[in-house]
């Protein structure tokens, strides 16, 4: 309502504003776990990338004098985790291993991530044939078990990670490839897609710039996952020994070498186990927290107090108001 000078109060004269959601960092930083297992995946990956520059030789000196030498503070940092029959530190095994298992799961990943959302959203937009021959291609692959194929792959064909990558990469294309034929089936027939289509909008822009960024929150979400299988299955395969061969080293390979050892030396075995099981339940943990982060309609939930959260009667800010 004017003043009695003719003026406009200022509070009338500017309409309210949605106030801003809340920075990703905040948001993980209101939910420990979350914030716990993001700090755990990135010490993995850090260790990943720059421990072998810090530890030079020390995963594959040997030492027979220090064989079986328990964990202890009393040999300086390479002997803090303890050593093999060997005599190599298991620290510096640890972080070498580290950098090869990430190297296989995560390039498998983004590889089967790429390919199968791709054909995924070309089939699921476009429809009809070309889904239908899509589909029965993924129902083949999956038909069969992915470590069952790796392990006649690479039974036939000679161990190595190159290989590894690319059987763990064709055999998890079929998941990216259902999710994303689901999300782009779901949305070619909203109103934005039709809108796009009167203006003459081609196809693979339609796909670009309108389906995949909706449909990116939950394939990443997916790939979170799947990088814990991809993990398991690359461990699985060097434990069995057709996976990562000596001198290379593994997590899995360094299960499958201490597990004759587990009464005298239980530490060549069960740390690096710990470090398989570490990474995997932290990245579960942070993708369900990315899920609820990158959906717009249940983001609210994260900006909720932590005894809040799970009531199921709990209801957007924006209805309460």
């Amino acid at each position: 309502m004017p003043a009695p000078d003719g003026r406009i109060p200022s509070d009338a004269a500017t309409p309210p504003s949605r106030s801003r959601p809340p920075r990703w960092w905040l948001l993980l930083g209101r939910d420990r776990t979350a914030a716990a297992a993001a700090v755990v995946l990135a010490l993995v990956f850090l260790v990943a990338l720059f421990g072998r520059l810090f530890l030079g030789d020390r995963a594959v000196r040997q030492d027979l004098r220090a064989s079986l030498r328990p964990p202890s503070f009393d040999h300086g940092l390479s002997g803090l985790l303890g050593t093999d029959v060997l005599g190599r530190s298991v620290l510096a095994r640890l972080v070498d291993a580290a950098g090869t298992t990430l190297s296989i799961a995560v390039p498998a990943v983004l590889c089967s991530l790429l390919i199968g959302s791709a054909l995924g959203l070309w089939a699921g937009y476009h429809g009809g044939m070309r889904e239908n021959v899509a589909m029965r291609a993924a129902d083949v692959i999956l038909s069969f078990p992915s470590l069952l194929i790796a392990v006649v792959v690479l039974y036939v064909f000679a161990p190595s990670a190159m290989n590894i990558v690319l059987i763990l990469a064709v055999a998890r294309v079929p998941v990216y490839l259902r999710t994303a034929r689901a999300e782009s089936a779901e949305l070619r027939s909203r109103l934005f897609v039709d809108a796009a289509r009167t203006f003459g909008t081609p196809s693979s822009a339609i796909i670009y710039r309108h389906l995949l960024p909706i449909a990116l929150p939950t394939l990443l979400t997916v790939a979170t996952l799947d990088f814990c299988f991809v993990m398991l299955t690359e461990s699985s395969l060097s434990f069995l020994g057709v996976g990562i061969q000596p001198p290379e080293v593994s997590w899995g390979l360094m299960v499958a070498q201490g597990r004759q050892y587990l009464r005298t030396a239980w530490w060549i075995a069960v740390l690096p186990g710990l470090a398989i099981m570490l990474t995997t339940v932290s990245a579960t943990v942070l993708a369900a927290w990315v899920r609820l982060a990158t959906d717009p309609g249940q983001r609210w939930r994260l900006t909720l107090p932590r005894k809040r959260r799970g009531n199921r009667a709990a209801v957007p800010p924006e209805i309460v108001a």
